[in-house]
């Protein structure tokens, strides 16, 4: 889990907070997140990779603290007393890391390396090995899900969807290519018949995938897109309006002394200067 190895020349060294993390500080992560006690309901590390991703891709900036109590609870519920535990502190650094690069991944390369298990291979290490059946000398073998892609991929776009439903600007844009995109990563959800903005409509379930490899891919495809489509609204400077006309120098004074504006206020506000 880590980026690609080589920056752009345009840039200089990494700065530590964007750096990824290693496989065994996604594992402290999801210890970290697993022990927050009942009844907050946090996410666990493969959801909140996809939840990361679905508050990068909004059309505005998302602050932290907008966000980051979904994290550790579904209902944005406080963890812990009014002072952070070490546990809670290290808990957001990590977080914290990982989205910073992500971002700067999807940016500068338009890809990333999403966080996702392979549910197979998970279950069968933590499956005891039944009974010996009647008349046989091995244990039953662990049965494999009948859809092992959507199985993998599920947990990561579940927590993509809860950044969507928490932060509605991206489903609300009228933009029919972020439905469509939207849409495709859907695909990998249980129908739902709550569908506010029209978007499991969409769905083509049909379509199939060959491999993980090629769900994955389009994964992070569509996260691309979407960062690309929004980059240009989240970035948007916003033209300053005035309230009156410009008043020039030699115009009468807004104030009404009679006096031309470079007499009056104007000469105030030269002086100033």
């Amino acid at each position: 889990m880590s980026l690609p190895s080589s920056a752009p020349p345009s840039r200089g060294a990494v700065a530590a907070a964007e750096q990824d993390l290693s496989d065994a500080e996604f594992a402290e992560l999801d210890d970290l997140l697993a022990e927050i006690p009942e009844p907050l309901e946090p996410l666990d590390a493969v959801m909140l990779d996809g939840f990361l991703c679905g508050v990068l891709v909004q059309p505005e900036i998302v602050a932290v603290d907008a966000w980051l109590p979904f994290v550790f609870d579904a209902g944005g519920h406080r963890w812990g007393e009014a002072e952070p535990s070490p546990e809670q502190l290290r808990a957001r650094v990590l977080i914290l890391r990982r989205h910073a690069a992500l971002n700067r991944s999807i940016a500068e390369f338009g890809a990333f390396d999403p966080f996702v298990l392979e549910p197979f291979a998970a279950d069968a290490a933590d499956t005891e090995a039944e009974p010996a059946a009647e008349f046989e000398g091995t244990a039953a073998e662990p049965v494999a899900p009948d859809d092992p892609i959507g199985a993998a991929l599920l947990p990561w776009v579940a927590g993509f969807e809860q950044a969507v439903h928490l932060l509605p600007g991206l489903a609300e844009l009228d933009d029919p290519a972020v439905a469509t995109i939207l849409a495709r990563l859907f695909r990998f959800l249980p129908e739902s018949d709550d569908d506010p903005h029209g978007i499991y409509a969409l769905v083509e379930r049909e379509r199939p995938l060959a491999s993980l490899e090629e769900a994955i891919a389009e994964v992070v495809g569509c996260v691309a897109d979407l960062y690309q489509l929004t980059e240009p609204l989240r970035y948007k400077v916003a033209a300053v309006r005035r309230d009156a006309p410009k008043v020039g120098r030699n115009d009468p004074c807004p104030c009404g002394s009679g006096k031309k504006f470079k007499q009056c206020h104007g000469a105030a506000g030269a002086a100033k200067a």
